[in-house]
């Protein structure tokens, strides 16, 4: 994977610049344009010389700690694209898996029995679906109280 060349481990040992601007340009390409893929190879030749050189870099283990790293030190700002780039490669997988969870949700829940159903309830349906978690600490009475007291009622739900 071209994200390994971005890893702090070991001193940013699998640290590889090619590689890098090949990630920038097969799955990033709509974030960054021509001019600043040409500027992301001279930054990463001065990032290369720099960061893994810096005491305060040593011993980071995850893309993530670099990232916060970068900020904390200021680095962020003088290497802006490089920082752009590890955010991305950082917010990928969690987009990936959230929009694969959600397809995957409405092909089980959207059949030829409910294929009329309206987006909005269709929405509401999936959080509750995807969310099962979450969605098993409610309970009916914790439902109907909520909607006891949302507004008042012309009919009396509890006694």
């Amino acid at each position: 994977m071209l994200s390994v060349a971005l890893d702090p481990k070991d001193a940013f040992k699998s640290f590889n610049a090619c590689d890098i601007c090949s990630l920038a340009k097969k799955f990033y390409s709509s974030d960054f344009s021509d001019q600043e893929m040409i500027h992301m190879e001279y930054e990463l030749q001065h990032y290369e010389f720099d960061v893994p050189k810096d005491p305060k870099f040593h011993n980071l283990s995850t893309l993530g700690e670099l990232c916060q790293k970068l900020v904390e030190v200021g680095k962020s700002n003088v290497y802006p694209l490089i920082d752009r780039l590890i955010r991305l490669v950082l917010t990928l997988p969690v987009s990936t898996a959230t929009t694969e969870r959600a397809f995957s949700a409405m092909k089980i829940i959207k059949t030829s029995l409910c294929n009329k159903m309206e987006d909005g309830f269709l929405t509401d349906y999936m959080i509750v679906y995807i969310e099962k978690e979450i969605a098993r600490r409610f309970t009916t009475d914790m439902i109907i109280d909520d909607f006891y007291f949302m507004k008042q009622r012309r009919a009396q739900l509890k006694k």
